[in-house]
């Protein structure tokens, strides 16, 4: 019987000399996906891939209404930008927005391309390396942002984003095991937890402006999430915006009244004490700053409010809490400035028998003058005032 050794030996060597042929740099495609929370709503849901040199991801993003967004982004030797590309859609497949990111031949800034509604505008950037992307409500740049901080022998690290209108800085520490924050140049701290390789696991932005939750999960079916959530919009039940305006007006003994305020919404969470903490400064709303006009002067206890426009902000507290109010007018709900205070009242807490979905001020009139009345969640929270007589 004839041997078969010679045989094996010389395919065996065949074999490992292909093998050694092969390229031995190939690189590991890592994946991952993220759903975002407000409250108990889902208001994102994105999933992605990359390399060193590539990543590819797809979002659909409910608020105000359900698109669905592509990403490209491309990496040079160096790992710096080579080309960014973005375009968002309806879930039935419509083209809404491309945009279009590409360093200039000097290397000094991008160049980026935006078409939307028939028309396309080219404008620059500066380049600031290494920099990725800041998309609204997506959370695949973080995980990229975090990887890089968590390769870093440093504590922390300063990460440009950009958009198309310019650069944000945002700041990286390490605080801990699998412990990191993240900071966002106006908006606030977000707590991150990773794993052992800096993926992000979850992320809670309750002290930031924005208030969401981001979570990490295995795979999820994001064109099949989009047909959803169109079909719930197209049954009545939208998303909406993440906080629309509110506005109130009222003739109170000859005073007229308007409120114009940001109108939160509640999505399932716990409000005063938890979303909102007792005894510190709060917005009164959400984004500009609530706004009082009033054509007479009011008397809020001891305060006297001459005709004219002002801001309103609050200290909530389980006892009733302190309202304040602002001469600054036109800023935004998380730039008060106690300099500015016209005074502080006091204020009266009660509880309401159903819970109120979205923050709402209500002017009520009463046999004394008036009164303003702070409603979310089952907490409303009421100032009296009195109207001075006409001259």
């Amino acid at each position: 019987m004839q041997s078969r050794t010679p045989v094996f030996l010389a395919l065996l060597l065949f074999v490992l000399a292909a093998c050694a042929t092969q390229p031995t740099n190939i690189a590991k495609v890592e994946r991952g996906a993220m759903i975002t929370l407000l409250g108990t709503d889902t208001l994102a849901l994105e999933q992605f891939e990359y390399t060193p040199a590539a990543l590819r991801a797809d979002a659909v993003i409910r608020s105000p209404q359900t698109q669905l967004s592509h990403y490209f982004l491309q990496f040079n030797q160096t790992g710096g930008l080579y080309r960014y590309e973005a375009t968002t859609e309806t879930p039935a497949g419509e083209t809404l927005r491309r945009e279009v990111y590409e360093p200039t031949p000097t290397g000094d800034s991008v160049q980026v391309t935006l078409t939307e509604g028939g028309r396309t505008e080219q404008r620059r950037i500066a380049r600031q390396e290494p920099m990725l992307p800041f998309v609204e409500m997506v959370h695949w740049p973080f995980e990229l942002m975090l990887r890089r901080a968590d390769a870093t022998r440093q504590d922390s690290l300063v990460q440009t984003l950009f958009t198309e209108r310019g650069l944000l800085s945002f700041v990286v520490r390490k605080t801990g095991s699998g412990e990191m924050t993240v900071t966002h140049p106006y908006r606030g701290t977000m707590e991150v937890k990773v794993d052992d390789d800096g993926q992000l696991i979850q992320l809670d932005a309750g002290a930031t402006t924005r208030k969401l939750t981001v979570k990490r999960l295995y795979n999820v079916d994001v064109d099949r999430f989009a047909q959803h959530f169109a079909a719930q919009e197209n049954a009545g039940h939208p998303f909406g915006p993440l906080s629309g305006r509110g506005t109130a007006e009222a003739t109170v003994q000859g005073a007229h009244l308007k409120l114009d305020y940001g109108q939160p919404a509640k999505r399932g969470r716990e409000i005063f004490g938890t979303l909102v903490p007792w005894n510190e400064v709060w917005r009164t709303g959400a984004n500009r700053a609530t706004h009082l006009a009033t054509d007479r002067t009011l008397r809020f206890g001891d305060l006297d409010v001459p005709p004219g426009e002002y801001t309103l902000f609050t200290i909530p507290a389980p006892s009733g809490g302190t309202l304040i109010i602002s001469r600054q007018t036109g800023q935004n709900g998380n730039a008060y400035d106690p300099t500015h205070d016209l005074g502080r009242v006091p204020m009266r807490i009660g509880k309401l028998a159903a819970p109120v979905e979205l923050f709402t001020i209500q002017v009520q009139e009463t046999p004394d003058g008036g009164a303003l009345h702070l409603q979310w969640d089952r907490a409303q929270f009421t100032v009296p005032f009195t109207v001075t007589a006409a001259n």
